[in-house]
Order: structure tokens, then C-alpha cells, then sequence
């Protein structure tokens, strides 16, 4: 008999897979990359600094962690970063896309410069590792794509917008993409945990505060940044779940994680759905 498949990560799975992991020095990637290590898996680190794994090298070996150059806002060093990889190794498994950026701050306090590297390094950045690997996985004859974007991809808060607009476009190119390589046997998760306590927030590009937005949603969110108020996510079992999902079979196309995330993500879509459905008779109008 065969058993069906669900969407229920098997957690007893031993499998062990060879990952290439972008921004693997650090926050969720380089917690990743030590459980991946610990369970007998191999990694490439695909990192700006390859000596921040330096450590992890010499504690595994060089042949269980090779530690590559690669600048998410260098089409060509992403290019290069990924030939190498697969040159390196008969197959890779599992590609996460960890590496991000963050700004924070009303839209119009925000300088071109800053809404200009977040969209270089989380939507053109992850494009361009996606479009590198496409062609090695398809030559392999499949793999997984783990995509890190954020509750940020499905909802929006106020002084993340530039934020937002990496994190919705990159999901809205893999919701396409993923259609064109299915028949290749590729698969795609969009990995959307809720705030951690890894450094991302500590790492904020932030504009300076200008009075007009003090009494208003911006404000408001900003003074809860400075007190740290978010509900937070356990970075060990996001990383966990992160590394289960790889082996769900069929791939789902998103992952939530955190009672945070579940819950605005819920409130979001329930509310577009509505609204959609209030506006149908002007909508169907519209044909034809």
C-alpha cells in the first residue's frame, strides 16, 4: 500500500542533505548551520565574510563546511558564489536564502540611499540567487528552495515600508517562478517567522524621527521598538522548523511561525477576503 503524503513534517527524518545557506554567520543562519552541522548534514556558507565561519570549519572540517564569498547586492558575486557551490559538490538539496537587511522609519523619512540597499539585498538579492541556482537545479533534477522573508511578506506595519515592499515582492516572483520550474522538479517555501531576538532588530538601518509623525501610527511603533515591545519567536524552533519543512513532501508554499505571525497573518487575509468579496458586484462589472 502506499502511504499518502501530508503536509505534516516527519521530525524523525535522518536524511542527511547538503545545504547552501546565504548570511549562515549569523541570526537564523548561523543557528542553522550549527544544527545542520550537529546532525551529520554538509553546508556551504555562503557569507560577505567567509572567515566569520572560521570557527565552524575548523571544529567540522572543510569538507562538511566550505564557507564562499557572496554579496547579495553583486549580481555577478552571486553568480559566482553559486557556481562554485555546485562545482564543489555532486548535488546540493536545500537552498535557503537567509541573508537580509532591515530599515525602519516613515516613508518620507527614509533616504533613497536606505530604500535602495533594503531592495537591493532582500528583493534583487534573492532574484538573483534564485535565477543562479535555477539552472544547476534543474540539471540535478530538482531541489529546495527555502525562502526567509517574514510576517512581512503578508502584512505590513507602519515605518517598515520599504521593508515590506522586499519582503511582498520577493514572494509575489516566487509565487510565479515557482509555476515555471514545478515541472523540474523544483520546490519552493516561503519561510515567514515573526521577530527574534537574533540581532535583526539591533541591526535596523533607522532614519531619524521627525516630529510630524510623534503623534501618529509611526510614532506609535517606534516608541514600541525602543521598549522592545513585539511578540517574540524562539529562534531554536523556527530553525528547527525551518530544517523539518525541507522535508515535507509536497513542498507548502508558506510557513508562518510564531502565534504572532498566525494571528495578523489571519486578521490580513480575512480582511482582503472581505473586502473583496463586499466589492464583487463593482468587480464583475468591470468585464467585457
Amino acid at each position: 500500500m502506499t502511504t499518502p503524503t501530508t503536509n505534516t513534517p516527519d521530525t524523525t527524518d535522518t536524511t542527511t542533505r547538503t545545504w547552501m545557506i546565504t548570511g549562515a554567520s549569523g541570526g537564523f543562519g548561523r543557528l542553522m548551520t550549527e544544527r545542520l552541522l550537529e546532525r551529520g548534514d554538509t553546508v556551504i556558507g555562503a557569507v560577505r565574510r567567509p572567515e566569520a565561519l572560521g570557527d565552524l570549519v575548523d571544529k567540522y572540517g572543510a569538507d562538511r563546511l566550505q564557507a564562499v564569498r557572496l554579496d547579495l547586492t553583486d549580481a555577478d558575486s552571486v553568480r559566482a558564489a553559486t557556481d562554485q557551490a555546485f562545482a564543489a559538490h555532486q548535488r546540493i538539496d536545500v537552498i535557503v536564502s537567509n541573508a537580509g537587511h532591515g530599515t525602519f522609519g516613515a516613508a518620507e523619512e527614509l533616504t533613497n540611499a536606505q530604500i535602495e540597499r533594503v531592495i537591493s539585498v532582500n528583493l534583487l538579492g534573492s532574484i538573483a540567487l534564485i535565477r543562479a541556482a535555477l539552472p544547476h537545479l534543474r540539471e540535478q533534477g530538482g531541489g529546495r528552495f527555502l525562502q526567509v522573508a517574514s510576517e512581512g511578506g503578508q502584512i505590513a506595519y507602519p515605518n517598515f515600508s520599504a521593508y515590506h515592499a522586499s519582503k511582498w515582492g520577493i514572494e509575489g516572483f516566487i509565487e510565479s517562478c515557482a509555476q515555471e520550474v514545478a515541472p523540474f522538479g523544483i520546490e519552493f517555501t516561503i519561510l515567514e517567522p515573526g521577530p527574534s531576538q537574533t540581532g535583526f532588530a539591533a541591526a535596523l538601518d533607522t532614519a531619524p524621527a521627525t516630529a510630524v509623525y510623534d503623534q501618529t501610527p509611526s510614532g506609535d511603533t517606534r516608541r514600541m521598538a525602543e521598549t522592545g515591545g513585539f511578540a517574540w519567536v524562539d529562534p531554536g524552533k523556527v530553525v528547527d522548523a525551518f530544517i523539518d519543512v525541507a522535508g515535507v513532501s509536497p513542498a507548502p508554499r508558506r510557513l508562518a511561525l510564531g502565534s504572532g505571525p498566525y494571528t495578523s497573518i489571519k486578521t490580513a487575509l480575512e480582511s482582503r477576503l472581505a473586502e473583496l468579496v463586499a466589492q464583487r458586484a463593482v468587480t464583475v462589472a468591470a468585464d467585457a
